[in-house]
């Protein structure tokens, strides 16, 4: 039986320091089945460009494709890999975080034993959820339009998706900044099958906490705006209904002050 080829997404601005291990991270997977590697190169002011041309000539044996673009944002560098993608199934992974060894691996049998399954996110930097909210996690957990309004828990570097989903949703939108994952995963979610499976299996930022640092997430109104109007969109999706927009407002408005208390705290 054919293995399946692994397309891998990478969008990348400025990652000198970080690139290298990403894409060893790819290399060193227990899997060893296709891997077609797609790294945008999202107008790097530094010369992330010339290493990972580098990278290419010292591995010959790996299937990497390295785009150059004009700087256009994370989400138009994801669509232009989608758009290269020919594997049977798509895996992101951002230029500063790395892929556990079994990752690939793992979710793929998760994928072999539940055909029905369209998108698979894994945790991160040591992450296990017992419950949420009174929402239980087993060890592989739907995830839902409606949960993901609570919580993110499909970071894009954790996700492999049947190629079919592209087809099905079409791409990022490219008008949004911020929370953009957000605005991507309710309209998949929506669409298709998407679950967790709850193993820690990604390392992101190298371990560091997911806002409050340098990059985007380091603007925490910004992001703010950005999940308010991902929760606009489930309202006109009709994921969610006007009394349910109410209270998810109301609950990112709580955690945005909560994470203005927490990054106080940390300076």
């Amino acid at each position: 039986m054919k293995k399946p080829l692994i397309s891998v997404v990478i969008p990348m601005y400025n990652s000198t320091k970080t690139i290298v291990k990403a894409l060893d991270s790819i290399k060193n997977q227990s899997y060893k089945g296709g891997y077609q590697i797609i790294v945008v190169n999202d107008g790097s002011k530094d010369d992330s460009y010339e290493v990972v041309g580098d990278y290419l000539l010292k591995n010959p044996n790996l299937n990497i494709k390295l785009v150059d673009q004009v700087n256009g944002g994370v989400s138009k560098a994801r669509n232009v890999g989608l758009k290269l993608a020919d594997g049977d199934f798509v895996a992101f992974l951002d230029s500063d975080d790395e892929w556990l060894s079994d990752k690939i691996e793992k979710q793929l049998l998760v994928f072999e034993k539940n055909p029905d399954i369209d998108v698979l996110a894994t945790n991160r930097n040591n992450e296990y959820f017992e419950t949420f909210l009174g929402h239980k996690f087993t060890n592989v957990t739907k995830i839902s339009s409606r949960l993901l309004l609570l919580k993110n828990f499909l970071s894009p570097p954790t996700v492999m998706m049947r190629n079919s989903v592209v087809s099905e949703v079409g791409f990022f939108d490219e008008g949004q900044k911020y929370a953009e994952e957000g605005n991507y995963w309710i309209r998949v979610c929506d669409k298709s099958n998407c679950y967790l499976l709850n193993e820690s299996l990604v390392v992101t930022g190298g371990g560091k906490p997911s806002f409050g640092h340098s990059g985007l997430s380091a603007n925490l109104w910004e992001m703010e705006k950005g999940e308010l109007k991902n929760i606009t969109l489930a309202l006109r999706m009709k994921i969610i209904n006007i009394f349910e927009f109410s209270f998810l407002c109301m609950f990112s408005l709580l955690k945005y002050i909560r994470r203005l208390l927490i990054v106080g705290m940390r300076k």
